[in-house]
C-alpha cells in the first residue's frame, strides 16, 4: 500500500481531516517565507508548532516538521521533551548534516532529506544521503525561487526509470487528486507527499482534495 503525507498544515481541523481520511503523516513547514508558515515570533515562536504536533498524537498520526537550514537554537527547541516523528529537511544541508542530526535522535525520529530533481544527474546527489532515514525526490525550485519545494510543478517522472534508492523514498511535486494515481505507477513510488495539490488557496487546505488525494493514493496499488 502507498504510503501518503499531507503537508503544509496550518490548524488542527486539518490534522484531523487527514488522520479520518488515512493519512500516514502530516507535516508543518517552519519557514517564515512559506504561506504554510506554523511559526510565530519571540516567546511565541514554537507555540504553534507544538499545539498541532499535540493535535497528530491526540490522532495518532505521526508529524513531521519541515525546516530549510535549521540552526542550532530551532533544533534545540524541537528536540526536547517533545519531538516531531520527523525532521524532514529542504535547504542545503550536507550529508555530514544529516548524519549529525541522525545521531542526535532517538531512533523512533526519522531525518529525511529533500532533494530537487529535473534530471538523472540531480539523482546522483541522492546518493550521498545515504545516511537519512528517507529521501523525499521532489521537482527543483523554480530558478530565482526564494524558498525550497517544487512550488506545485511536477518533473519527469520518466527520469526514475531504473532508479536504486539507496534508502526508502517518497514522490513530491506537483501531485493532486488527479495525477497521483498516475506518478505512482509511472514511478513505483512506495509513498507519496502533496501539499499544493490539497488546496483551495495557498496554505489553504480543503477538505474534499484532502480525502480524493489519499483516497486516489491508497488506491493506485
Amino acid at each position: 500500500m502507498t504510503y501518503v503525507k499531507i503537508c503544509g498544515l496550518t490548524d488542527e481541523s486539518s490534522v484531523r481531516i487527514s488522520a479520518e481520511a488515512g493519512a500516514d503523516w502530516v507535516g508543518f513547514v517552519l519557514a517564515p517565507k512559506s504561506p504554510r508558515n506554523v511559526l510565530g515570533h519571540g516567546q511565541e515562536t514554537f507555540d504553534r508548532v507544538f499545539d498541532l504536533m499535540f493535535a497528530a498524537a491526540d490522532m495518532d498520526i505521526r508529524c513531521a516538521v519541515l525546516l530549510t537550514n535549521p540552526n542550532e537554537q530551532m533544533l534545540d527547541a524541537l528536540t526536547g521533551n517533545v519531538m516531531p516523528d520527523v525532521f524532514q529537511l529542504h535547504g542545503t544541508e550536507t550529508p555530514e548534516f544529516v548524519a549529525k542530526l541522525r545521531y542526535r535522535l532517538p531512533d523512533s525520529v526519522e531525518v529525511w532529506k529533500a532533494i530537487g530533481v529535473a534530471s538523472e544527474d540531480d539523482l546522483e546527489r541522492a546518493l550521498e544521503y545515504d545516511v537519512a532515514d528517507r529521501l523525499l525526490i521532489d521537482a527543483k525550485p523554480p530558478e530565482g525561487s526564494d524558498r525550497a519545494g517544487g512550488h506545485g510543478q511536477t518533473f519527469d517522472w520518466s527520469i526514475l526509470e531504473g532508479w536504486e534508492p539507496p534508502r526508502p523514498w517518497l514522490l513530491a511535486g506537483g501531485l493532486t487528486p488527479d495525477n497521483v494515481e498516475e506518478a505512482i505507477a509511472a514511478t513505483g513510488a512506495p509513498a507519496v507527499d502533496v501539499s499544493s495539490g490539497v488546496e483551495r488557496a495557498p496554505g489553504i487546505k480543503d477538505e474534499e482534495l484532502i480525502r480524493d488525494f489519499i483516497a486516489a493514493a491508497k488506491m493506485a496499488d
